[in-house]
């Protein structure tokens, strides 16, 4: 294995480190669904001992995602249908009161930020390739960080980055099928422009709407994994 990932000290922070870049490396799709966890590799992967990477682990199980298969260790978990369907479920309800809530409460500074965030998607809507579907996707993490700073709910943002965490491994799949990244783009442009008219109710709907289209492809997709 021959990607560098060793995480920077200092040591009160070091445990945290481990678990992000784990759980980026999920993500991002290095390791994927159903992938074995070696710790042997992990610990020179991240430069760290075995004790942080098991902790590390940890906290990922607990998480959902990766999961301890008996005689065979940890594996980056895999997402059945009805998990999925779950998942979009409650991402659909969360993400339909972030943006109704942020229609009602942004500054109008943060308003400014969403619509440049929405820009940043824009150019990158039309690029089909992994290396633009991952940017995509880090651009839209940085829309939702707008979206959920602008709705004021500390604990409505906890759940949902932890279901986005979720679904992340099926949204790299789902926006890389043909024209995809287009249409989430018209998606979430919806959203934006519920917002700019100050209609909380369809700024609620647009989100649920595009969560819905998300949904409809990702159980689509995992239909066809053997």
């Amino acid at each position: 294995m021959n990607t560098n990932r060793q995480v920077l000290r200092p040591v009160s922070t070091l445990r945290q480190q481990v678990i992000e870049g784990l759980r980026l490396c999920i993500t991002d799709l290095t390791f994927r669904p159903g992938d074995r966890l070696i710790e042997r590799e992990l610990c020179e992967m991240l430069g760290v001992s075995r004790t942080l990477i098991r902790e590390a682990l940890s906290q990922l199980v607990a998480e959902g995602l990766i999961q301890n298969i008996p005689h065979k260790g940890p594996i980056v978990a895999v997402i059945t249908q009805t998990e999925a369907k779950g998942l979009y479920e409650v991402r659909a309800a969360l993400e339909a009161l972030a943006g109704s809530h942020f229609t009602l409460r942004a500054t109008l500074e943060q308003r400014e930020a969403l619509t440049s965030a929405l820009e940043d998607l824009r150019k990158l809507k039309s690029n089909q390739s992994d290396e633009a579907t991952l940017l995509f996707l880090k651009q839209k993490a940085k829309f939702y960080d707008v979206i959920l700073e602008g709705a004021a709910n500390p604990v409505l943002t906890d759940m949902l980055r932890l279901v986005h965490t979720r679904v992340m491994m099926l949204r790299a799949t789902t926006l890389s099928q043909p024209g995809r990244l287009e249409q989430s783009y018209e998606e979430i442009a919806e959203i934006v422009e519920a917002v700019k008219r100050n209609d909380p109710d369809a700024a609620a709907l647009a989100c649920e709407r595009h969560v819905q289209q998300a949904e409809k492809l990702a159980v689509e997709v995992l239909a066809d994994i053997p």
